[in-house]
């Protein structure tokens, strides 16, 4: 039988569904669904009636530098999911990054493959669809070893978790919509400031706890100065990996506390009760220029290692012309 690929845009038609990989699940599709600037395109690879693979992108609206202006991406998170170890998944992704690709642009300018655990998976498949390669670095720590979680962390770090305790700091999971919104609220102020940080609806935060609640495979650590909250995260958990998706706090307002360091304590503390083998910082940046951020997440004692992103413009000559950049 030959493959057959089904194309979704509304999260009511789409059929139960295999898998485990939270990026490419049927919940995250919903999420970006309810979420005002998201559009979601999920594509299912089948034979004979049966899934073999799945692939999950969604278009949103971004700011950005280069291109200019106001614009609409797409965003892949790694290279889907599959359900048949036998069959041939460089094939089937081939097939489903051309559909979803001409899907999606018509409806974005930019396509941004991210996040990839097998960075040479699919790399003549990437190329054949005219899509160009950045080197990126990723940081993981791995918690499966450890005793406690601090063991790796940096001096300073150890000593900022033990102050912002001392000093009065709550941290701990969120507990209702109300809280979850408040979070919001002071991480949109946080991200407002920083023109290269994509900051989704703060509806977004909501769905994500409704539609990932029954599954556990998300989370929002809040810290608390005075039943205020100061500082949090946002977790995604897929396999045996927690992901860091957003995090921040009001750390001029309030650097005794340590607002930022606290939240992510918290939630690398939970992924290790809950017996996760590793926990990645997403959106680390670029090999070769400074990154605030990522010096910020390595005193947590995690592996920084090089991967890279694939990238895809709606025009061909200038996917041609980075092309001869970027090899």
């Amino acid at each position: 039988m030959p493959l057959k690929l089904t194309t979704y845009y509304r999260g009511s038609r789409i059929p139960e569904l295999p898998g485990t990989n939270t990026f490419h699940s049927t919940e995250l599709f919903r999420v970006y669904e309810a979420t005002p600037g998201y559009e979601p395109i999920l594509v299912v690879a089948s034979e004979d009636g049966r899934p073999l693979a799945k692939l999950l992108g969604t278009v949103r609206k971004a700011v950005r530098l280069f291109p200019p202006g106001l614009i609409k991406r797409c965003e892949i998170y790694d290279t889907g999911e599959y359900f048949d170890e036998a069959a041939d998944k460089e094939s089937i992704f081939a097939e489903m990054l051309h559909r979803l690709t001409s899907v999606a642009l018509r409806h974005a300018f930019l396509i941004e493959v991210r996040n990839l655990e097998n960075p040479m998976f699919g790399y003549k498949v990437f190329r054949a669809n005219r899509y160009f390669p950045i080197n990126w670095l990723r940081v993981r720590n791995s918690l499966h070893s450890l005793t406690r979680v601090e063991e790796r962390y940096s001096p300073s770090r150890v000593r900022h978790v033990r102050k912002g305790l001392k000093n009065g700091a709550v941290v701990r999971e969120a507990r209702s919509v109300q809280e979850i919104q408040e979070f919001a609220r002071m991480l949109h102020r946080i991200y407002s400031s920083k023109i290269r940080r994509h900051f989704p609806s703060r509806d977004f935060f909501t769905h994500l706890e409704q539609q990932m609640l029954q599954g556990k495979n998300s989370k929002t650590f809040i810290v608390l100065c005075k039943e205020r909250i100061i500082g949090g995260c946002v977790c995604i958990y897929s396999g045996e990996t927690v992901y860091l998706w957003f995090s921040g706090g009001m750390r001029k307002r309030h650097p005794h506390l340590y607002p930022g360091v606290l939240p992510v304590w918290k939630a690398m503390e939970d992924a290790k009760e809950r017996g996760f083998h590793h926990f990645e910082f997403m959106d680390v940046g670029l090999p070769f220029r400074q990154h605030g951020y990522r010096d910020f997440v390595l005193r947590f004692g995690g592996k920084e290692f090089g991967t890279r992103r694939w990238f895809r413009f709606r025009w061909n000559w200038l996917n041609g012309l980075l092309s001869r950049f970027y090899k």
